[in-house]
């Protein structure tokens, strides 16, 4: 059961990270279509990240609650009702909209897998599995632009298409591999707490994605950012206030008092501040190298193959020796990587070896051994909230990283000074990752029972 398990799991969450990979080349055409401006068209990309980030922690106390079947099979549900509204969008407001009914269901697939797999699996074969599902974002963004080229080839609808029969699939899958457990008692869900978070990252994150990295100082101060992002910061100690006191919070803050949990969300908040940073390569290879936008689109290979091979090798990995060595090795890795962006990247040869060098680092962090440390520090009860909260981490972290690395670049006049500035900055980030994973278990520790499953 757990190979057929795993494998419906692996589809899942590669549907979802497809959906981001595969609009590449789609955006064009959408654009030519609707008659959309610039603006207008990255809202096809934003609202699904926002809204993704929104659902996260809704569907993973949902999961925890009610059972990981039902908002499993919810969240694949919603995915595909997204996916129809955009086939049959006649106007780019319900297109929009259907974008992001798309990411709010998506927002439960790798929290409840990852969940799934700490529930089903045993603990010294939980590495190889979530290793697995790891690979999934390397796998999705070398084969979504490819995808997505040929189906353009029929229509741009068709992408969306696709998902349809996907999601059929999942859905039978998951009513005969899913286990329906759910909490032993009926507790009352925490709505107010829920709605106070999801107002509290929808100002955040609103006001992150309206600055303009061009002029940050100017545009941050504006009307369009700064009320929304002070509401954000008045909002977070009210919450964690009402969070203190609730029967069954939204977010329960006992996790923080875990050292192992708060160093895993320091990390995924690090790790998501490097990952956007790969969004700015290609750029770079186009100013150092003077590629075409076409060329500099491949420019990431290296680093994606380096993602795809690395995800399920660092999963094994865990098995062996532990998180706190991967996780180590890996932020190294990614410091060695910016590091070589920053300074040696003036051939294509330090170029290429320094992202697959990074591809390799952010395979070790991103992924399995995050998941496997929560996995390991949570139980059947705050396990899904648990991967929620490690998600919105990464996420935050990737909202921060797009507005202050855009920042940093036009603020040192763009071109190779300001993507080598902005690399150095990541590159000091990433040794303070090193740093914090110090405070990791030891493998000796990883199992309280001798390195056998509890």
């Amino acid at each position: 059961m757990n190979k057929r398990l795993l494998t419906l799991l692996f589809f899942g969450v590669l549907m979802g990270a497809l959906d981001i990979a595969i609009l590449g080349p789609a955006l064009k055409p959408i654009k030519e279509y609707f008659l959309a401006s610039d603006r207008q068209i990255t809202w096809i990309i934003n609202i699904y990240v926002l809204s993704n980030l929104i659902a996260t922690p809704l569907l993973s106390k949902l999961s925890d609650l009610y059972g990981r079947r039902i908002i499993y099979i919810s969240s694949v549900f919603l995915f595909a009702l997204g996916s129809l509204l955009v086939i049959l969008s006649a106007h780019f407001d319900i297109l929009v909209l259907g974008r992001g009914i798309q990411g709010f269901g998506a927002g439960g697939f790798f929290p409840v897998a990852s969940a799934v797999i700490g529930d089903t699996f045993p603990k010294e074969k939980q590495g190889s599995a979530l290793g697995l599902i790891g690979a999934v974002f390397g796998l999705a963004f070398i084969v979504g632009p490819m995808v997505g080229g040929l189906l353009l080839l029929i229509g741009w609808r068709w992408i969306f298409v696709l998902n349809l029969p996907m999601a059929l699939i999942l859905i039978i899958g998951a009513l005969k591999l899913i286990p329906s457990k759910r909490a032993a008692t009926n507790i009352k869900f925490d709505w107010s707490g829920m709605i106070l978070l999801l107002a509290c990252l929808a100002f955040f994150s609103f006001s992150i994605n309206q600055i303009d990295t061009q002029d940050f100082v100017g545009s941050f101060t504006s009307a369009k950012v700064l009320p929304y992002f002070i509401l954000s910061l008045v909002l977070l100690p009210v919450f964690i206030v009402l969070q203190r006191k609730a029967a069954s919070p939204t977010i329960n803050t006992q996790l923080f008092r875990s050292k192992q949990l708060t160093i895993s969300y320091l990390l995924a908040f690090g790790a998501g501040l490097g990952e956007v940073g790969v969004m700015f390569i290609p750029g770079f290879a186009k100013s150092a190298f003077g590629m075409s936008h076409f060329a500099a689109s491949f420019a990431l290979i290296p680093l994606l193959l380096t993602l795809l091979i690395g995800a399920p090798l660092s999963g094994r990995l865990l098995d062996k020796i532990g998180s706190k060595t991967v996780l180590s090795l890996g932020s190294l890795l990614i410091t060695i990587g910016l590091g070589g962006l920053w300074h040696f990247a003036n051939t294509k040869t330090g170029f290429y070896i320094s992202e697959a060098i990074l591809g390799l680092g952010l395979s070790a962090v991103l992924g399995a051994p995050l998941r496997y440390n929560v996995n390991h520090e949570t139980t059947d009860d705050n396990r899904a909230s648990g991967q929620g909260i490690l998600s919105v981490f990464m996420s935050i972290g990737q909202l921060v990283s797009a507005a202050l690395v855009g920042a940093l670049i036009a603020s040192l006049g763009g071109g190779i000074l300001g993507y080598e500035g902005a690399f150095s900055a990541l590159a000091v980030i990433s040794v303070l990752m090193v740093i914090v994973t110090f405070g990791l278990k030891a493998k000796a520790k990883d199992f309280p029972s001798g390195g056998k499953a509890e």
